[in-house]
């Protein structure tokens, strides 16, 4: 099997005629759509026809995002690659002169009283019902065209340049161990290290290293979220929370009732860090630099062509068409799985929807989470398969449910490991997926308590370093409780995980949560009843790209705004937490 993906049904070079002919219509397609909306949309007469040509112009600008897509995918595995560099650098250029035209669109449709009554009147705009109902929605945090291209110029200057620092500090950041100088993303790794010594000096070192950071962190995260604030004061938005949850298609009942279940499995998430921390022998709880420690001895290992074979068998066992999209991704060049010299690290996937295909990058070792990793990517594609028909504009959804297909194929992966492996191997299997359940809970709990009240003491004014710590102590104790040894927590999460640092991605956690949480609430529900759930399942998915998150609950059956569906999705992990405690 091969282990690189082919890009040719793209473009076979950046100098081949498609792409240059596919160049010159893009930028043309652009300038056409400004010209047209700064000229058709001065006033509301004809309007069924202006949203109509828009839309139409606008799926037309989007054919030609393929060309972003192929620089961007040939970096990935070339970073060295100047030419893509180039090419992706004006591509850049020529996305933001769209955001002029989206921005007096939006208008346009906001000012409408009368879109209920023209919707039925199209075809076309029956499709894009929810996209025009939600522009309709949002128009009232709309600015000025003159205030939002003022504010998004203010944005280079301000939190983007401050979000541009962090990571510039973050990455060149060196944690001395033992005399040698890592860098910050290596010593964090060595969580996972398999000798003890290894983890704790790696943690203390990496503590110590976030002094000479951590003023200018400080600053960095106090004027993002400074920014946020104001932006969502001017906008007219209650709070930077209430911004993200509309942004996101999600009600506060239902992130309330997500966060009210997963209090209630707190008990049995400590329960396995307790016993986690006596295995490893220690006395008052885990400590922080343990969180990660591998357990048990077995080592289950893969070949590519095994680890193909695996994810193919097991798709199928779900469904027909699930398992013949996954033989097709593998045989058809859409996965790079060699790690190599100028490729980067890390997992994704690419859609590519003018041609209904996706592309998806990992680094295979032959691990157990290589494969999961791989299912868990052709998740994404099958997602964007199941919505290869739908229109451009209905084919993107929020983070929420961006993991659901990626999240429900890792499971049903885990699943079979499990059923397949030895006694002992089962137990390390059930222990990982327990931990990366924690990390996706529990710490995202502490990841979001932390942020609730940064932002409630940021509007007094800035925070120290030691109030930024302090804060973060008292958010992992809150979600950890006595799971973790509170003499050895981590003060500086804050200055490691990039997630704080965007003024536009405010509480950039809570949807981990739901994604993962979803997708195990479904896969209960597919245990329930396999038939008739997988008649049902590509409808769920369908439905991502054109309703809010209760709307593609009910088309799954389910109420996401009540606590019952999201106990079932914890009871799969305390099941597992139980087996594994003994």
């Amino acid at each position: 099997m091969n282990m690189r993906w082919s890009l040719d049904d793209l473009y076979t070079g950046f100098d081949s005629e498609k792409f240059k002919n596919e160049f010159a219509a893009f930028e043309a397609a652009v300038s056409g759509l400004k010209e047209w909306t700064a000229e058709s949309l001065k006033d509301t007469d004809a309007a069924k026809e202006k949203i109509e040509e828009y839309i139409r112009r606008v799926r037309e600008v989007m054919d030609y995002y393929t060309l972003s897509s192929y620089a961007s995918l040939v970096l990935s595995v070339d970073t060295m690659n100047e030419r893509a560099r180039k090419v992706s650098d004006v591509l850049d250029e020529i996305f933001t002169e769209l955001s002029e035209p989206s921005v007096r669109f939006q208008a346009f449709v906001g000012e409408l009283d009368c879109l209920d009554e023209l919707i039925p009147q199209s075809e076309t705009l029956t499709e894009h019902a929810f996209m025009l109902r939600t522009m309709k929605e949002r128009y009232k945090y709309l600015l000025s065209e003159e205030e939002e291209a003022l504010l998004a110029k203010l944005q280079t200057t301000g939190s983007n340049a401050w979000e541009a620092l962090y990571g510039h500090l973050t990455s060149t950041l060196t944690v001395d161990i033992g005399g040698e100088k890592v860098p910050l993303a290596i010593a964090r790794d060595m969580a996972h290290d398999g000798s003890a010594e290894v983890r704790k000096n790696a943690y203390d070192a990496e503590l110590a290293a976030y002094d000479r950071i951590d003023k200018s962190l400080s600053f960095a995260i106090n004027a993002i979220k400074g920014e946020a604030l104001t932006t969502c004061k001017l906008r007219g938005y209650e709070s930077p929370l209430g911004m993200s949850l509309i942004n996101s298609h999600m009600d506060k009942e239902t992130l309330d009732a997500m966060f009210a279940a997963l209090r209630d499995s707190l008990p049995a998430f400590r329960k396995y860090l307790r016993k986690k921390s006596e295995l490893l022998g220690h006395a008052n709880g885990l400590p922080f630099y343990d969180l990660f420690a591998p357990m048990g001895e077995a080592e289950i290992k893969f070949s590519y062509d095994e680890a193909a074979e695996f994810v193919i068998k097991n798709f199928y066992g779900f469904s027909q068409r699930m398992g013949d999209f996954a033989r097709h991704a593998f045989e058809n060049g859409w996965i790079d799985a060699e790690p190599r010299e100028g490729k980067q690290g890390g997992a994704f996937c690419h859609s590519l929807r003018a041609i209904k295909q996706s592309r998806m990058l990992c680094n295979f070792t032959g691990t157990l989470n290589n494969v999961l990793t791989i299912a868990h990517e052709l998740g994404h594609a099958y997602h964007s398969f199941c919505l290869k028909d739908a229109s451009p504009l209905n084919a993107s959804y929020p983070m929420q449910v961006a993991e659901t297909a990626s999240n429900f194929c890792e499971i049903i992966l885990t699943a079979a490991a499990v059923e397949h492996a030895s006694p002992e191997e089962r137990l390390v299997i059930l222990e990982q997926s327990i931990s990366d359940a924690a990390q996706v809970t529990v710490d995202i709990y502490s990841r979001f308590l932390f942020e609730s009240r940064v932002f409630e003491s940021r509007k007094d004014g800035g925070l120290s370093v030691g109030e930024l710590k302090e804060f973060m102590l008292d958010a992992q104790k809150e979600a950890y409780g006595d799971g973790l040894d509170h003499e050895f927590l981590h003060p500086y999460m804050w200055a490691c995980k990039p997630h704080y640092y965007s003024a536009d991605n405010n509480f950039y956690n809570f949807p981990y949560a739901y994604g993962m949480l979803f997708a195990r609430g479904l896969y209960a529900d597919y245990l329930r009843d396999k038939p008739a759930f997988v008649e049902k399942y590509d409808k769920i998915l369908i439905a991502t790209g054109c309703n809010d998150l209760r709307g593609v609950g009910t088309v799954a059956g389910i109420d996401v705004g009540k606590q019952d569906f999201w106990k079932s999705s914890f009871e799969i992990v305390e099941r597992d937490i139980s087996e594994w405690v003994g």
